[in-house]
């Protein structure tokens, strides 16, 4: 038996959980780009005005880094996951800007054990992460494996 409080058995389909928030600041997106994405809407703000993106904006990398953290702050620190086969599918809708405050959720969409693996479920989740606006900036969706408190628990 588990001492985390997510396991595969806690994640049933249709369950949101918060992904609480977090404040972007221009000096971490200059810092993020200059090392992974160094392109000029991301790393001088008077590029990313003249830009289409309007204003000093987080490379999308950088954005799926941000919910990265934020997923692992929420639940994934206190939960027994084993990891993900990959994404299914991320979107970024609109840009992150300097200044925003991130927030949003991930759902459950599907939940099955893994016949191959005894002891292990795979969740498919859809995240949202969205501005103080309430606008959704990025939407994902990916399978992430779990153990079982149980673990003769796969059928």
């Amino acid at each position: 038996m588990t001492d985390k409080k997510w396991a595969f058995e806690d994640l049933k389909e249709g369950i949101t959980i918060s992904l609480g928030e977090k404040a972007v600041s221009a000096e971490e997106i200059v810092a993020f780009a200059s090392e992974f994405d160094a392109q000029p809407m991301h790393t001088d703000e008077e590029a990313g005005k003249a830009s289409l993106l309007g204003g000093l904006a987080a490379s999308g990398w950088h954005t799926c880094s941000l919910f990265m953290r934020m997923l692992y702050d929420a639940f994934i620190a206190d939960s027994t996951a084993q990891g993900s086969p990959g994404i299914t599918e991320t979107r970024w809708r609109l840009p992150v800007l300097a200044g925003d405050t991130l927030s949003g959720g991930t759902t459950v969409i599907a939940a099955r054990p893994l016949k191959s693996r005894p002891g292990i479920g795979i969740v498919t989740f859809r995240h949202q992460v969205m501005n103080q606006r309430g606008e959704t900036v990025m939407e994902m969706e990916n399978p992430v494996l779990f153990a079982m408190r149980e673990t003769g628990g796969a059928a």
